[in-house]
């Protein structure tokens, strides 16, 4: 199992918004609404680490209302 963080900066007053969302995705275990420099974040389980890749490239970075993500892989 591969598994990974991501940092979430979103526009401010969206962060309801994205959770919402981010929660519809496949492969995203949980979500957490933070406060400082990043407003989310969020965890995910796949089988691979190409899916987690496929995940952040085509749903989570074509989200309307995000700012910047930092990912961070979690090896074994």
């Amino acid at each position: 199992m591969e598994k990974a963080y991501m940092l979430i900066s979103c526009d401010v007053g969206e962060e309801q918004s994205l959770y919402s969302q981010l929660k519809e995705i496949p492969g995203v275990k949980s979500c957490l609404i933070t406060y400082g420099s990043y407003d989310i974040v969020a965890e995910f389980a796949t089988d691979s680490a190409s899916q987690i890749t496929e995940i952040i490239t085509s749903k989570i970075r074509k989200l309307s209302k995000i700012k910047s993500t930092i990912t961070l892989r979690v090896t074994n």
